[in-house]
């Protein structure tokens, strides 16, 4: 449609679509849970400033990650990590060798704490569904070439 027929104040209402929630368990780490309360913590904040200025479309965003951050939060079970792992559980850090000899660390948390390039993955990861329940020793299949698990924190 040509702009010439639309008003100035003619307000575009389409609606975001909501954040999808996952359909698993929603276990978070300490630190994931301290993170869901931050996230909160600046969108309250961030909306305080939109309202400040009538920016009514960052409004309807924030509305939308408030809403998705708050039935996070309400939906958290905190999974306190156990401090000697005998085997790979939900918050342990765990070391892994290549058989070339690269290794890499890797700690399994919630689904919204995950950051793959810091080493963060989630428990519903293919690589965290492969590790849970292996012990230091025993062999996962990487994408490109196994590994070893030679140490848990």
């Amino acid at each position: 449609m040509s702009r010439a027929f639309v008003k100035e104040t003619d307000k575009d209402t389409s609606v975001l679509p909501e954040r999808a929630i996952s359909a698993h368990p929603n276990f978070v780490t300490p630190r994931g849970l301290a993170l869901l309360d931050a996230r909160l913590r600046d969108l309250e904040a961030r909306r305080h400033a939109a309202r400040a200025v009538n920016d009514f479309e960052t409004l309807d965003a924030i509305a939308r990650d408030l809403r998705y951050y708050q039935i996070r939060r309400d939906t958290a079970r905190l999974m306190q990590p156990l401090s000697m792992p005998a085997a790979v559980r939900f918050g342990v850090q765990v070391r892994l060798r290549t058989l070339s000899g690269a290794d890499s660390l890797w700690r399994i948390v919630g689904e919204d704490e995950a950051d793959p390039p810091r080493g963060l993955i989630s428990y519903v990861s293919p690589l965290a569904m492969q590790l849970m329940g292996r012990s230091v020793g025993d062999t996962v299949q990487l994408p490109t070439e196994q590994a070893v698990i030679i140490g848990l924190d």
